[in-house]
């Protein structure tokens, strides 16, 4: 019998390096306390562990305060052997929505925060100059940033690397962190992105230009229940290679990468174009995943503990947009290119590139340029932008991290843009963050899901597509309204556990909830069974909503763009709209809630205290 505290907290915990670091930038002083055993049984880590230290640190301030934490965390599952567990969650109050939110990146950063001996590292105060952290043996040292600040992504990571050594990793700011752009992110390995929510604009506003790693893959910690954790991990490996989304010898996300919905969103109508003027784009094919292996693929790297390799290395060798990098992503060339009707994917690539070195979320910043178009078209703003004006798009980019002309509106994200021009309507926006690649009038498990999101406009609260568009865990169709609500809660309480381990979301293509719990029981020895994974789940999400209420939140900020509602869809969606109503009164039946605010019987049941 594992020994246990009262109230049935196990008291030993494995995968956990038990230490927080928290690093005052105002004083410089860094303090260190072990990780409380209730607070990991309860919230787990990353989101979750995030979460609760953002909340206990209080809301009433605004996001660019010195007294909004920065949490950088990582959970007991980071770092191991396990399928996909290399991922690294920023967790603070949002410049660019008002809510809580986190936003996390994959490659090997978050493995190496682990293997240096932290859990998480929470940032307070300001820098009177600008700094880095260096993160070694469990320690956290503040050293001069003078001469990164102003550099990109790309030349900041290469001067740390080369000071640091060659073990180390870098998260780093970009010029649009420094100015304080709201949806600034932070970005690993030159490519990886915390991309939504302006994490990286609270990071430039503590002037902390770059967190660095150093750490060696012996420190791994080792799992508190071996026999149980060679299991679990076996089974799930498993489960990985024999999924025909996950596996890389079937196909799917391994051969195409995320880039292989292109072609199918489009065709089922589900794919927003030009602003959401449609929910089709006629261009898609030329900038699909099939057409980047064809034309400009170079290779397929990895995230640790990964077989899937999803992500894509592209190379542009001739032309104006001569490119070498990663990326573009499913999402990326949505927003720059259906979502703005451009369908150059050579130049898609190159201007991914410029907005992770400039340290910008390419979905808010495409986003935000189709609605400085259609401003455009409709002689809202007197500046020229036309659809799919490479050249145009390319310059508003750098006046955008730069604050300069147009762009200084551009900074604020679409619906602070659209706000300036006088017509809200040309955001498309949820909470004041923008959408993503799915039209919600095509899948509408999303426009429920974008709705309720706690952190704004997402598809990685509930990715409802699994099941609209890909049948897992069982198919579900997506041109009616009916048990989406439930579906969306379902996929809410389990993404929050997800990113509380903080293993990748492609795993749940091949894994149930059973899996996730034998996974974090044999890595920490807990007891743990599928609907603690649940309820766990279900904690962090009205924690986030509860957090969001005490900042004035309620359930008029679940609503969606009126063109959703009102005008409808295009080719496969053809005469559709989102009936978000019918959704949302199941969904707050479902979730207890009174008109979007969490109410103080459901707070008991789960534990939630201030």
């Amino acid at each position: 019998m594992r020994p246990r505290r009262p109230g049935g907290i196990v008291t030993s915990m494995g995968g956990y390096a038990d230490r927080i670091a928290h690093v005052n930038l105002s004083s410089r002083k860094i303090e260190y306390e072990p990780v409380d055993p209730e607070m990991a049984r309860k919230y787990i880590g990353g989101r979750g562990l995030g979460d609760k230290l953002v909340f206990d640190a209080g809301h009433e301030f605004d996001a660019f305060d010195p007294e909004n934490p920065l949490v950088i965390a990582v959970g007991p599952v980071t770092g191991t052997l396990i399928t996909m567990s290399g991922r690294v969650a920023a967790v603070t109050k949002s410049p660019l929505t008002g809510t809580i939110t986190d936003s996390h990146s994959g490659a090997w950063w978050g493995a190496a925060l682990k293997w240096a001996g932290l859990d998480a590292v929470v940032f307070t105060g300001k820098s009177k100059e600008p700094v880095y952290a260096a993160i070694q043996k469990g320690k956290v040292e503040l050293r001069s940033a003078k001469s990164l600040w102003g550099q990109g992504t790309s030349k900041t990571t290469d001067l740390l690397e080369k000071k640091q050594g060659k073990d180390s990793r870098v998260l780093a700011i970009g010029p649009a962190g420094e100015n304080r752009v709201r949806f600034a992110c932070i970005i690993n390995d030159r490519g990886r992105a915390n991309g939504r929510g302006g994490t990286g604009a609270v990071m430039g506003s503590k002037k902390l230009k770059a967190i660095v790693v150093t750490a060696n893959i012996k420190t791994m910690p080792k799992p508190a229940d071996p026999e149980r954790f060679k299991t679990a991990h076996a089974a799930e490996l498993k489960k990985i290679m024999d999924s025909p989304i996950t596996s890389p010898r079937k196909g799917g996300l391994s051969v195409y990468g995320t880039e292989v919905l292109m072609n199918i969103v489009n065709e089922q109508g589900s794919l927003p174009g030009r602003n959401a003027k449609t929910s089709h784009f006629e261009g898609a094919d030329r900038i699909s995943g099939e057409t980047l292996k064809a034309t400009i693929l170079k290779s397929t790297p990895t995230c640790h503990a990964c077989p899937v390799a999803c992500k894509r290395e592209s190379e542009v060798k001739e032309g104006k947009h001569k490119f070498l990098g990663e990326g573009p992503e499913y999402e990326t060339t949505w927003a720059i290119g259906a979502m703005c009707g451009n369908d150059d994917l050579p130049a898609v690539a190159y201007m991914n590139g410029m907005i992770n070195d400039l340290g910008m979320d390419t979905i808010e910043m495409g986003v935000t340029l189709a609605a400085a178009m259609e401003a455009s078209e409709r002689g809202l703003i007197k500046e020229k932008v036309p659809w799919g004006d490479v050249d145009a798009m390319e310059a508003l980019i750098r006046k955008t991290a730069a604050r300069t002309g147009l762009g200084k509106a551009l900074a604020g994200g679409a619906w602070r843009a659209a706000q300036a021009w006088g017509d809200t309507s040309l955001a498309m926006s949820v909470k004041g963050q923008a959408i993503p690649a799915y039209d919600p009038r095509g899948i509408k498990g999303m426009g429920i899901g974008y709705a309720t999101s706690n952190r704004g406009a997402c598809h990685l609260r509930a990715y409802t597509p699994a099941a609209e568009i890909l049948g897992v865990p069982k198919p579900y169709d997506r041109l009616k309204w009916e048990g989406k609500a439930e579906l969306t809660k379902t996929f809410q309480d389990l993404f929050a556990t997800l990113d509380s381990l903080d293993v990748c979301k492609f795993s749940s293509f091949a894994w149930g909830v059973d899996d996730y719990a034998a996974v974090l029981g044999g890595v920490t020895g807990w007891d743990v069974d599928g609907d603690e994974i649940m309820e766990t789940g279900e904690r962090i999400y009205n924690l986030e909503r509860y957090y969001n209420n005490l900042c004035g939140f309620t359930g008029k900020h679940d609503t969606l763009p009126e063109r959703f509602l009102k005008e409808p869809g295009t080719r496969g969606s053809k005469g559709s709209v989102c009936e978000l109503d019918l959704m949302l009164s199941e969904y707050y039946q479902l979730r207890g809630w009174s008109a979007g605010i969490v109410m103080p019987g459901k707070l008991q049941q789960l534990g939630i205290t201030a």
